[in-house]
């Protein structure tokens, strides 16, 4: 195998342990002693892929965010031009990811409020991600009040997924995502009301 494979290959050994602590112990148990041995790797190849624990747990997040954007990407496409199609695909979608691995929830939206990197690494995802929604709503370059609904759609469906995950909404997942959806649609529909000045 060639080198860049072995330390490609290491790095993911890494990145697979550093979820299964992240998301199932906190942030205060992912440690480079823990990774390492969750790994099965020596601590020198720890630092051969990673700074320090830090890059690690952003590494971990990042692939995350990744994952989940490959997955509603494929569930979005799959529901064609309809609008209210996508809107039940990307909420689905989202919900079962997070669903089908708790880890995932707790990566996402619960691990890390206190660590500085990750938290400004969130808050661009969650940036992004409220960008890609005012775009879809729009359909074309967003306004302001494109902007003001999706940041509130992002903001509030992941307390919700995070309030579903740990039980304090106890509903099961086909009635999670028709209320979710029906929300979107919702302020959806009120983006246009937004563009009138009150009064």
């Amino acid at each position: 195998m060639p080198a860049a494979d072995r330390v490609a290959e290491r790095r993911s050994l890494l990145l697979d342990a550093g979820l299964e602590l992240l998301g199932t112990q906190g942030l205060a148990a992912t440690t480079v002693r823990g990774v390492c041995a969750g790994a099965r790797l020596n601590a020198r190849y720890f630092y051969e892929s990673f700074d320090d624990i830090g890059a690690l747990v952003v590494a971990v997040f990042d692939r995350v965010v990744a994952e989940l954007h490959t997955t509603v990407d494929a569930a979005v496409a799959a529901g064609g031009d309809d609008p209210v199609a996508r809107v039940r695909a990307t909420v689905a979608s989202t919900a079962e990811f997070v669903d089908s691995d708790r880890r995932r929830a707790r990566v996402l939206y619960v691990e890390g409020r206190g660590h500085e990197r990750l938290q400004r690494r969130r808050r661009e995802s969650s940036s992004d991600i409220a960008g890609l929604v005012a775009l879809e709503a729009a359909g074309k370059e967003p306004r302001s009040e494109h902007r003001i609904v999706a940041a509130f759609l992002v903001g509030g469906f992941s307390e919700l997924l995070t309030r579903w995950i740990d039980g304090e909404i106890p509903v099961d997942r086909d009635q999670l995502v028709h209320a979710a959806t029906e929300l979107f649609l919702a302020l959806g529909r009120a983006a246009g009301r937004l563009a009138t000045p009150a009064g």
